[in-house]
């Protein structure tokens, strides 16, 4: 009897710290702030039903119903079409990831591969626009070009 009333009190308890970490925003379903999920992922992908995005994180953070926190961020970007070949990864140990933008950013580093183009940037305090396909970085700046690039002191 007594372990059944211990039972239910603690149930009791993991009730209550649910219902004050969700917050009804109006425009969707019930989120959960400052609960950390482990190894979270998601994919987006084109009205074809083509790859164009890969997220992932070791933790991650619902902050509100568009924008989601995470620890080891990993964007992996693909060609969005039948080819579904990986354009290019992008990984920051901290960023947020802004869902109807489909806008990544950052005040920590940020370190992009660019596969199609053959080169690497990284920095500090960046974002990325998914639609514009434009990556802005702003302090620390290094880019590492792996194409060849002849007759460039010619």
């Amino acid at each position: 009897m007594r372990s059944r009333s211990i039972r239910l009190l603690a149930l009791g308890f993991a009730g209550a710290a649910l219902a004050a970490a969700a917050e009804d925003t109006g425009d969707g379903p019930t989120i959960f702030r400052n609960v950390p999920f482990k190894d979270m992922g998601t994919t987006i992908f084109s009205p074809e039903g083509y790859y164009r995005m890969a997220l992932k994180g070791t933790e991650a953070r619902q902050i509100t119903v568009d924008q989601t926190d995470f620890v080891d961020m990993n964007i992996a970007v693909f060609s969005g079409d039948a080819a579904t070949r990986l354009d290019m990864v992008i990984l920051s140990p901290s960023a947020s990831f802004f869902r109807r933008e489909l806008r990544a950013s950052g005040d920590g580093t940020v370190r992009l591969i660019d596969y199609s183009r053959q080169y690497e940037v990284t920095g500090e305090k960046w974002t990325y626009e998914y639609g514009e396909k434009k990556i802005s970085i702003a302090r620390n700046v290094t880019v590492i070009i792996h194409a060849p690039l002849p007759d460039i002191l010619k």
